[in-house]
């Protein structure tokens, strides 16, 4: 019988440091919950984890502009709800004044309280976001309207609102305008207005006309109109944001969805890698005293 030393010990040697890296590679799995450790583990797997993790990074990206998007939606509907308010006690006001008894004294309350919610709207056209931006601004940026140093109010945002994205080949458009929300409002004479104008004309009829049942009722016929303007604004935004909380669920329930593919792909299976480890340790153990029992025997050894 010929017996080759060398290729007996490389032999053994090349299987047990085999079985010791396997039971490396096993340990590392068990002990990181990470079923792959280097791409060469699994090619495809890799390739499909990092498809998986741009994913999931967009989608965190897209998360973070959903959430301006839907405060600043819900900031606009909060402060068109306080607009509404203003608006409907003005027509209360128009109803009041719609009295031909009514005195100097009277009219002039009514006048000044008007003029009060010129300027108390014209606050609230200028809100401000969490970002120090004019919520009503549109393009422009700067302040909606200007109050002038006659108490008229003009309003100056020209311009859509820039979209936010929100999704791959998705955006919304966040807030409305100015115009959107104070402009638009028929005059009863096949044309528009807005609503400052509106108010501060009605207030100067107080002001100086002993009977203001005419300017009453043009000016009750406009604030229903305003009404309607504020309303359709409030209910866009309302829309727009039942969108955001939609898409918002699915992006989690997609995430989920990835994570379930993530860990399948990537995480260790624990039960199965102890069971394996048990296995390779035994394998290595009895290799290592085969070898030591075997690398021990002398040639008369070999001749018996």
């Amino acid at each position: 019988m010929q017996v080759s030393t060398n290729q007996f010990y490389n032999s053994a040697n090349a299987m047990m440091t085999s079985l010791t890296s396997q039971a490396d590679k096993l340990q590392s799995q068990i002990s990181t919950g990470k079923r792959l450790q280097a791409p060469s583990d699994d090619v495809v797997a890799y390739q499909q984890l990092q498809l998986i993790a741009r994913a999931n990074a967009d989608d965190s990206s897209y998360a973070a502009t959903i959430t301006t998007a839907k405060a600043l939606l819900d900031q606009g509907d909060t402060t068109l709800t306080t607009i509404t308010a203003q608006v409907q006690r003005a027509q209360e006001l128009a109803i009041k004044a719609n009295n031909e008894t009514l005195s100097a004294n009277d009219r002039q309350s009514i006048s000044a309280e008007l003029r009060g919610i010129v300027q108390t709207l014209a606050q609230l056209a200028n809100t401000q976001d969490a970002r120090g931006n004019a919520l009503f601004a549109g393009s422009q940026g700067g302040a909606p309207v200007t109050v002038n140093a006659d108490g008229t109010v003009t309003i100056n945002d020209t311009g859509q609102p820039a979209a936010i994205p929100i999704a791959d080949s998705q955006s919304v458009v966040a807030t409305e305008t100015a115009s959107d929300v104070f402009g638009g409002i028929l005059d009863g004479a096949s044309g528009t207005t807005d609503l400052f104008s509106v108010l501060t004309t009605f207030a100067d009829a107080l002001d100086t006309d002993a009977s203001p049942v005419a300017a009453s009722s043009t000016a009750s016929d406009a604030l229903k109109s305003a009404l309607d303007n504020v309303a359709n604004s409030q209910a866009s935004l309302g829309a727009r944001s039942a969108r955001l909380t939609m898409l918002s669920s699915a992006m989690t329930d997609a995430g989920v969805a990835r994570e379930t593919q993530r860990s399948a792909l990537e995480d260790t299976d624990v039960t199965t890698a102890i069971t394996e480890l048990q296995k390779t340790m035994t394998i290595l153990q009895a290799t290592q005293a085969s070898f030591t029992k075997l690398s021990s025997l002398s040639l008369f050894d070999y001749l018996k």
